[in-house]
């Protein structure tokens, strides 16, 4: 099993950018996006089942975020539109066999992808 993201970059504040992330291996029941700014722990982002039938946001990017996947590929997305600097960390998508979305004890990790907000 394999998780490859990609995407990321530097963007100025609002701004948008779109990550991706293939998944290889086997297919999965729930999916999210993750990420850790530099100095402080991991958190959620975005999750959703693997069918879309439930998405969950962080409140801090509700509205401006939006998870989906390419059923044809098994391609992972997250846009994101009207960046903050804050919004600055490295972004990981997960993957998991149960529909806990919100929880960070992911099977499956891709290695990460920068992404830089400037003022």
């Amino acid at each position: 099993v394999q998780l490859q993201a990609s995407g990321g970059g530097l963007v100025q504040a609002w701004g948008s950018l779109r990550l991706s992330c293939v998944a290889s291996g086997r297919t999965f029941s729930g999916y999210a996006w993750f990420r850790q700014a530099p100095g402080k722990g991991r958190e959620f982002v975005a999750g959703s089942t693997w069918r879309g039938e439930k998405k969950e946001y962080a409140d801090s990017v509700k509205g401006r975020f939006t998870i989906s996947r390419d059923n044809r590929d098994n391609t992972m997305y997250l846009r994101m539109n009207s960046l903050k600097p804050e919004d600055t960390a490295v972004y990981y998508c997960a993957a998991r066999l149960d529909w806990a979305l919100r929880s960070n004890d992911y099977a499956y990790w891709g290695q990460g992808t920068l992404v830089t907000v400037s003022s």
